[in-house]
């Protein structure tokens, strides 16, 4: 088809939706390491997961065979309350770059939580009350997941504690009262309503907190309550699973009017929108039905694909969730108090790590200043304030057009746009005054913090 006929903004019918999540591992040939239980060093099993995450999430998390997963209809009807989400090709931008690409994003804001967080809240609130709980408990960074999982609670009646990212507390108090509107209590990480919080903050008194911090308190608070688990907005498999509806759904588009992308990009923090994107262009490239160019971006400040080291780690700070093969830069790492709150983790999806260790896609990292150059950039013509986080991916798509322009390539680039910055404003003001700084580990830094990665690696 041809690009005349390709519309500013494309839409799928209810019944394109996906019905199924795709569970990317079962066509993975060398399939992701195991979790392990750091005590025994043993892979951990469904019984020991159960005492913190729900059943049927738990059966989802160690599932490397099964291909597609049914949605569930209640899961389904929900969906259909904010999906499907549209595809834009960004003719107003291609046109301010004077760029023969074509450039597409996949707008994931559409819904009060502001992001593709949703997508998989909803669907981990159901299981939960599925299972009889009575509340979760959760970490955020920038606030959308936490937005998002208080919203799906509220759905199901289910009570909601959240640990949020202290410097995220601190600059985003808007998101903050969201949550609370949706009946969710909110606790700045780290924090001294846990015994973990207060070992952290004992060790580090001025941190600004991270999310291996508020997954640490997280856990914590749900395995010392009756009736409560917890829930994680990235990372694990599971939720790339849930997060599988947003590739799907572009692929679907695409293929609808014959538009194959070539360059797939968006940004990493734990890798839940960057995996749920590149799931079906990913299976092709596993089976080798086609070929895609896909970069993860990630922040300078933070970079755990560009500069960490691919071995076990804990998840959190506080060490007392499983350990992870992934790309770390190790689990007492404390990122600087950069604007992209939901990009500040130490590690790196368990399924995205493996992925790029065996050369299937890139990484990038980009510093915080050049990301709200383009943030603005792109605001300016497309008509969205995008996230910091989101803006990571546009960044790179950019400077991907902007190559196309220099060599008259007209490739087709497609990132994820995650989610709006309206509750950003304080690192928009930042960036406006000038006052906005960039921050780059040391090599003795990352060094000092590799030093303490647990002995199982030695």
């Amino acid at each position: 088809m041809s690009n005349e006929k390709i519309p500013y903004k494309i839409y799928l019918s209810e019944d394109e939706l996906p019905k199924q999540w795709y569970n990317v591992r079962a066509d993975m040939k060398k399939k992701p390491a195991p979790l392990l239980n750091p005590g025994t060093g043993m892979p951990v099993t469904a019984e020991e997961l159960g005492h913190v995450f729900c059943d049927e999430l738990v059966k989802q998390e160690l599932d490397e065979t099964t291909p597609y997963i049914d949605i569930p209809e209640e899961i389904l009807g929900f969906y259909k309350m904010y999906r499907p989400s549209p595809l834009v090709r960004a003719y107003c931008l291609e046109k301010a770059l004077d760029t023969p690409a074509k450039i597409y994003y996949k707008f994931e804001g559409n819904n009060t939580s502001g992001s593709h967080k949703l997508n998989s809240a909803i669907a981990q609130a159901y299981y939960a009350k599925k299972q009889g709980l009575k509340g979760v408990t959760t970490e955020t960074g920038a606030g959308q997941w936490g937005t998002a999982l208080s919203m799906a609670c509220s759905y199901f009646g289910l009570d909601c504690k959240v640990y949020m990212v202290k410097v995220s507390y601190e600059q985003k108090p808007f998101r903050r009262e969201v949550m609370r509107t949706y009946g969710a209590s909110v606790t700045p990480s780290p924090s001294m309503t846990t015994e973990v919080g207060k070992k952290i903050l004992a060790e580090f008194p001025d941190t600004n907190g991270s999310l291996g911090c508020a997954i640490s308190e997280a856990v914590e608070a749900a395995t010392s309550q009756e009736g409560y688990r917890y829930v994680l907005g990235s990372v694990l498999s599971q939720v790339l699973l849930h997060q599988t509806v947003i590739g799907l759904e572009t692929k679907t588009a695409m293929d609808k009017y014959g538009i194959k992308p070539d360059i797939i990009i968006g940004c990493a923090g734990g890798g839940s929108n960057l995996g749920g994107l590149i799931a079906p262009f990913m299976g092709e490239k596993l089976k080798g039905e086609a070929d895609y160019r896909i970069i993860a971006v990630e922040p300078a400040s933070c970079p755990s694909l560009t500069r960490g080291v691919y071995a076990y780690d804990f998840c959190d700070t506080g060490k007392v969730c499983p350990l992870q093969k992934m790309y770390t830069l190790g689990s007492g790492f404390m990122p600087s108090a950069n604007h992209a709150g939901g990009l500040r983790y130490h590690g790196m999806s368990a399924i995205l790590s493996e992925l790029y260790d065996q050369g299937l896609m890139e990484a990038k990292s980009v510093e915080q200043t050049a990301v709200f150059e383009a943030a603005q950039r792109f605001a300016r013509v497309e008509g969205i304030l995008p996230a910091p986080e989101s803006s990571h991916a546009i960044k790179v798509a950019l400077d991907e057009a902007l190559k196309c322009k220099e060599t008259g390539e007209e490739k087709t680039i497609l990132f994820g746009l995650t989610g709006t910055g309206y509750f950003d404003m304080y690192a928009y003001a930042a960036y406006n005054d000038g006052k906005m700084s960039d921050y780059i580990p040391s090599d003795e830094e990352l060094q000092k913090s590799f030093d303490t990665l647990p002995k199982i690696n030695k």
